[in-house]
């Protein structure tokens, strides 16, 4: 019974996450949406920066590990995002990836030459078991 056990609990899949499991072995191209499974393995890539452009209320119930907030709505976001090291990748995302096209679309803009963002956002990462903290 135990080794059916242990068979067992290796089959379940573990929580997508920023800090833990594979790391994607390039950074995805500029403008690139990706699936949950992808985003996680690309997050962990060194000099990446997680960006949430959703609304303070909306980062403060619920965020991925480490994501800073910048929210894409706000009037100053352009200045914000401006003043962010344009030497970094980012990996923006958002609740359903409408704004995170929105923030990809003006980072490029401002010459940002490595940005992508998480398919379906932040709905799709939980959906797939990705972390979510608070």
């Amino acid at each position: 019974m135990a080794a059916v056990a242990a068979l067992l609990s290796g089959c379940s899949s573990t929580p997508l996450s920023p800090t833990s499991g594979p790391t994607a072995a390039a950074v995805p191209a500029n403008g690139t949406s990706l699936s949950p499974a992808d985003f996680a393995g690309a997050v962990k890539l060194p000099n990446t920066v997680l960006l949430d452009v959703r609304t303070p209320t909306e980062f403060t119930s619920g965020h991925i590990s480490g994501a800073v907030n910048v929210d894409v709505e706000a009037a100053d976001f352009a200045t914000k995002v401006a003043a962010l090291d344009k030497t970094k990748t980012y990996a923006v995302y958002c609740r359903a990836a409408n704004r995170s096209k929105v923030a990809m679309s003006a980072m490029v803009q401002l010459g940002f030459t490595s940005v992508y963002d998480l398919a379906g956002g932040i709905n799709n990462w939980k959906s797939a078991g990705g972390e979510v903290v608070s």
